[in-house]
């Protein structure tokens, strides 16, 4: 990387130009109210997003139910974590774990009749939350260019694969 007047270098760290500080601290700003007003939002309905997000993947998948350790990725938790979670979810009647019938190591999440039920009716306050705090508050150029930039670093920071 070429060195540049606007990029100040100590040793071997090249700080953030002003521009790019303002952007970072923006992003941070602005992701973190964006989780706080959605999870609130979600509140209301006994379910925080990490929950929320689990029930979005079971409700996608085939037959509605994933493999813990790919519902772990899914949703991007440890499997301790997802476990906990799951239990909180299993003990609310949302989700039931049940034992794969082809690895008996394996389990199942499956997404149950009263957590479906309660996704349809948490999803639509959610998706207008989605709109109105997000979708709408950047134009359309900017919304295609953050989708681009995110995918990018998505792919840059994903675990490397076994």
């Amino acid at each position: 990387m070429t060195q540049t007047d606007d990029q100040p270098r100590t040793e071997d760290v090249i700080w953030l130009t002003e521009d790019q500080q303002r952007t970072w601290r923006a992003y941070l700003l602005g992701s973190a109210r964006l989780n706080e007003l959605l999870d609130a939002g979600l509140r209301r309905f006994g379910l925080d997003l990490a929950e929320y997000e689990i029930l979005v993947v079971l409700s996608e998948s085939d037959e509605e139910h994933v493999r813990m350790s790919d519902l772990a990725r899914a949703v991007h938790q440890s499997k301790s974590r997802l476990t906990h979670t799951i239990a909180r979810l299993e003990r609310a009647g949302l989700v039931r774990r049940t034992s794969c019938p082809t690895d008996r190591r394996g389990v199942w999440a499956v997404l149950t009749e009263s957590g479906l039920t309660l996704l349809d009716e948490a999803a639509k306050d959610h998706v207008r939350a989605v709109r109105a705090n997000f979708v709408e508050v950047i134009g359309p150029a900017d919304y295609a260019a953050l989708g681009r930039a995110f995918a990018a670093v998505a792919s840059h920071t994903a675990p490397a694969t076994p």
